[in-house]
């Protein structure tokens, strides 16, 4: 006897067991010798029990139908719970994706580059790439859900089904051999009572010929002879019925107590697996899920830690540092007397009035500046940046000066580690001929060195400027607010004082240039010209990790830290570095094999 679990298993075993047990008690009580392997008392006893058999038969397969449906409701759910995992997988994946291709729609242009140096600006990119980090977590929960799970309950559904389908057949085939046991057992009860009833009569056959005086000796002994044979075929028959019926109880003592029953545990069985699977199948998603917890959590603290590097003050000091623009204060606005006005005809007084002949003065007024080309600030403003920045204020013009001169001489730096590690190959070369011919790296230096020439006078040139630079500020400019609205009367020997806006001539040069008037409200501002869409910019192409320290000892290079977090501008070209830049802006190359980088054109989709 098998030792099953309680469930519904074991309560339909011990159904069945009482229903045996019944039917044992009842064969007992009527006192069949058919049933203990001897004759039974009546063919209506035999009948009786026959059918009880079939009832109690025909039950059992209804409950096993039962049973059946009940594992393959349990494997369907399974399936169901497989196809609910791959579209969260489907979701979580396109979660992450959209998210990315957020954050990569939302980076600076280049066109806003500058705005990087604003705290805001640093807070808002932090919190960018923390938003990319977590996007990578959800495809971390998607993946290890598709290795971890998915393939583990595919694999499991195809096992249980095998399993059931196995158990099933066995089932089907013990079943099958119980009604053909069954059907055995009922031809031979019918035989023997057929060849029973032919006995009783040749028996009655043969008493009432012997009882007839009229027939015959050797008719009675015929009618002997039938009656013998047929009772020699009744017992024939009644011992074949009753082997067969001895084989079909052993039969189905063993049908109800070792073949069902061994079938029903190989269901229960695949059903706790199943149910187990289950379970541990929610258990390892919640451990998946709970495993990047800590990641975004610490993701959402770099969030926190982002806003809270945002500082007014600091994004002050760079605004009033980016517009400051170098002029002095301007003075206080002379009163003008216009009762002092006289028109003397003396050549050592300045007539105030313009007249007929002279027709190079205009009047000094607001309306006099019309018809002029307007200057001052709004022609600065109005005009693309010159090559040495001559047309805005002075403290821009240094500073755009300088951050030129420092890209140069970043790039001077690079050329000249270039020039070192050609040098040092064609060493190699001259030494070892068999790894290359020193004379293809000629063509390759000269090129450098026409670039580094190119380089050098570019220093030289940006660095005459910023001193003339230097040299107008420490002068101190002519503020462009500084001009009287009305016409300067002052009178010297054989000069005047020309209005705002009119042509004035300095030391006899023929070029002449506008004087600043103070610009209108009503007139449009036109937009300044990007300064970072020159030939020095470099655009954010991906973001990086520093996997080592590294500390910089050529000009060009920038020292880093482990784990410290970088934009790349621009990527190896083959000699083994790679262009970044730091949170504190500043800009140069670090080691390729130093750096594990990530590039935004990967995400695309």
């Amino acid at each position: 006897m098998l030792n099953l679990e309680n469930g519904i298993f074991y309560m339909l075993y011990v159904k069945l067991v009482k229903m045996s047990r019944s039917n044992t008690l009842k064969k007992q009580k009527r006192s069949s010798g058919l049933w203990n392997g001897g004759m039974p008392d009546s063919n209506d006893q035999v009948a009786v029990a026959l059918k009880y058999r079939y009832i109690c038969f025909y039950g059992n397969c209804d409950q096993y139908e039962s049973v059946g449906k009940h594992t393959e409701k349990g494997i369907e759910f399974l399936e169901k719970y497989y196809h609910f995992l791959k579209k969260r997988c489907d979701i979580e994946n396109t979660y992450a994706s959209d998210l990315k291709r957020l954050v990569r729609n939302f980076q600076l242009k280049k066109k806003e580059e500058d705005d990087a140096q604003f705290t805001w600006a640093k807070g808002f990119l932090d919190m960018l790439k923390e938003v990319h980090d977590m996007a990578g977590q959800h495809e971390v929960i998607a993946e290890n859900t598709q290795t971890q799970l998915l393939q583990d309950i595919q694999k499991s559904v195809a096992e249980l089904k095998s399993d059931r389908r196995k158990l099933l057949q066995d089932g089907a085939k013990i079943q099958s051999q119980m009604k053909e046991s069954l059907r055995m057992l009922e031809n031979a009860k019918r035989n023997y009572e057929k060849k029973f009833s032919d006995s009783e009569r040749a028996l009655d056959a043969y008493k009432k010929a012997d009882a007839d005086i009229n027939l015959s000796r050797a008719e009675v002994e015929k009618q002997r002879s039938i009656s013998n044979k047929r009772a020699q075929e009744a017992e024939e028959s009644k011992n074949e019925y009753a082997a067969q019926l001895q084989t079909t109880n052993q039969f189905q003592r063993d049908y109800y107590t070792t073949n069902m029953p061994q079938v029903f545990q190989g269901l229960q069985d695949l059903d706790d697996r199943r149910v187990t699977k289950i379970k541990t199948v929610i258990e390892t998603s919640a451990n998946i899920e709970s495993n990047v917890i800590p990641i975004i959590k610490t993701c959402i603290d770099g969030m926190t830690k982002a806003s809270n590097s945002i500082c007014f003050d600091e994004d002050c000091k760079i605004v009033i540092e980016r517009y400051r623009t170098g002029f002095p204060i301007p003075g206080d606005i002379p009163f003008e007397d216009l009762s002092c006005k006289q028109n003397v005809n003396s050549n050592n007084v300045i007539r105030t009035s313009s007249t007929p002949d002279n027709k190079n003065t205009k009047s000094g007024t607001m309306g006099g500046g019309k018809g002029r080309k307007r200057g001052g600030l709004f022609k600065l403003f109005a005009q693309p940046n010159k090559e040495d920045f001559s047309n805005i204020p002075p403290a821009q013009r240094k500073a755009k000066l300088m951050k030129r001169i420092e890209e140069i001489r970043k790039q001077i730096a690079h050329e000249t580690a270039e020039r070192e590690g050609m040098i040092k190959m064609k060493e190699v070369y001259e030494s070892n001929p068999a790894l290359g011919d020193p004379n293809s790296i000629n063509k390759k230096m000269e090129q450098n060195a026409e670039k580094l020439n190119q380089l050098q006078s570019e220093m030289k040139k940006n660095q005459d400027y910023l001193a003339d630079a230097e040299r107008d500020m420490s002068m101190g400019g002519r503020h462009p607010s500084n001009e009287s609205l009305t016409p300067s009367i002052t009178s010297t020997e054989g000069t005047h004082t020309p209005a705002p806006g009119t042509p004035v001539q300095h030391h006899n040069q023929q070029e002449e240039y506008y004087e600043p008037v103070e610009e209108p409200q009503n007139e449009p501002e036109q937009e300044l010209p990007d300064p970072d869409t020159d030939e020095f910019s470099y655009p954010v192409i991906g973001s990086c990790r520093a996997l080592y320290p590294f500390d910089a000892i050529n000009e060009g290079s920038v020292s880093m830290q482990e784990n410290e977090e970088m934009w790349v501008l621009e990527q190896d070209q083959g000699d083994g570095w790679t262009r970044v830049r730091k949170n504190d802006s500043s800009e140069g190359f670090v080691p390729t094999s130093y750096v594990q980088c990530h590039y935004y054109d990967q995400d695309a989709v």
